[in-house]
């Protein structure tokens, strides 16, 4: 998705103007559109002519609409995108108030007002719009004193920050500059990686050199992580896989990229991370189902608690048409992440995301067990009894 204009005001009201490039990018604009919002883009609209001899024929014409959103219909196979309103704006073919169906298409730009722009939704533009959200790997191909650091998406590799450090040769009886300058040039490295990779989209971290670089790299790494208690790095130890580059230059990554263990590791689907978290879930009710809540009140009110570590939802919520429940989820998103917890939204068409709308659509795993809510939850069920 490419962002051409976004112009929001204050008060969360405005507008953004976007080109959907590939077929993902028609599930994310299905998830930004919502009722009420006023639409404008490119369409073809049949307009009746008659002529000076008094017969009437019909053309299509290409104009430009913008419509209030009434309705909105997506063809998850064929990623087509139709938007059902009411005309809003003077246009010479069609009066105002007349309905109109506009088909947003691949490569042409739409343009979306709002009176309140949510923080579920300009964070889905922020992920649809930066490559590195769609990256599943990321490189660190180095040598002694230079590193690029990498990511690779479908389509391209984006090189996000290359670090430099001038390494002196090893004297005879005395090798503590040439030391020095290497852990300085490892700790730019370890810094670059966590500014720059998001582990929670990246599957793997190949970090490719020649000789003992990579391993020597990764050994500091992580004892470093361990003495400051690094839980991003230790926690995302796993996706790391050392294989070997001809060079630190980014030229190199071709290589790395060849090797047979990295294809195997890149086979998992991006969807994994979502299975996981949902894995967790249910392993957590069974064992320890003070920590495991669903439904939207029993969540909201772990939330209350602040107890809630990782919070699982489905981007369905937030399409409801009332304004006031749509905005209930949000609330609970923004909450959560000010406490410190995850969030993961599903997509609803993924078969995690569907598992997860049978448990209501919203679930929580929590930091400590909340009793008291369980209680209230059998409570309220043998009254219901």
């Amino acid at each position: 998705m490419k962002l051409v204009r976004k112009n929001i005001e204050k008060d969360n009201a405005g507008q953004v103007t976007l080109v959907p490039e590939e077929p993902e990018d028609m599930w994310h604009t299905y998830n930004l559109v919502q009722v009420g919002d006023s639409l404008r883009a490119s369409t073809i609209r049949k307009v009746q002519t008659e002529s000076s001899t008094g017969s009437v024929g019909s053309n299509r014409v290409r104009t430009t609409l913008t419509l209030c959103v009434e309705a909105i219909d997506f063809d998850s196979q064929a990623c087509q995108l139709r938007v059902k309103g009411t005309n809003i704006q003077e246009n010479e073919y069609v009066k105002m108030g007349a309905y109109h169906t506009i088909e947003l298409e691949p490569n042409r730009q739409f343009t979306l007002a709002k009176k309140q722009w949510d923080s579920v939704v300009l964070e889905r533009i922020e992920q649809a719009c930066d490559p590195a959200w769609s990256a599943d790997v990321a490189a660190v191909v180095m040598q002694e004193g230079l590193a690029h650091i990498c990511l690779v998406t479908p389509s391209m590799t984006l090189t996000r920050a290359k670090v430099e450090v001038n390494i002196p040769r090893k004297r005879r009886g005395n090798c503590s500059q040439h030391d020095r300058a290497l852990e300085r040039f490892y700790e730019q490295v370890v810094q670059a990686i966590q500014r720059h990779i998001h582990f929670d989209v990246v599957k793997c971290v190949l970090v490719a050199s020649p000789g003992f670089v990579r391993e020597q790299f990764c050994d500091y790494m992580f004892q470093q992580a361990v003495k400051t208690d690094n839980k991003l790095l230790l926690e995302n130890r796993s996706k790391f896989l050392q294989v070997h580059a001809s060079s630190g230059h980014k030229y190199s990554l071709k290589e790395a990229l060849c090797d047979p263990t990295v294809a195997s590791r890149l086979s998992d689907t991006k969807a994994a991370g979502e299975v996981k978290a949902l894995d967790d879930f249910y392993k957590m009710l069974q064992h320890e189902p003070d920590r495991a809540f669903y439904g939207l009140k029993q969540v909201e009110k772990a939330n209350e608690a602040m107890a809630i570590d990782t919070l699982l939802i489905s981007d369905e919520l937030f399409r409801h048409q009332d304004v006031a429940t749509r905005s209930r989820y949000v609330r609970l998103v923004d909450s959560v992440k000010e406490n410190a917890g995850t969030v993961r939204i599903f997509s609803s068409l993924h078969v995690s995301g569907e598992q997860l709308s049978q448990l209501t659509g919203v679930a929580a795993i929590l930091r400590f067990p909340v009793p008291e809510l369980s209680d209230q939850e059998d409570d309220s069920s043998s009254e219901e009894d």
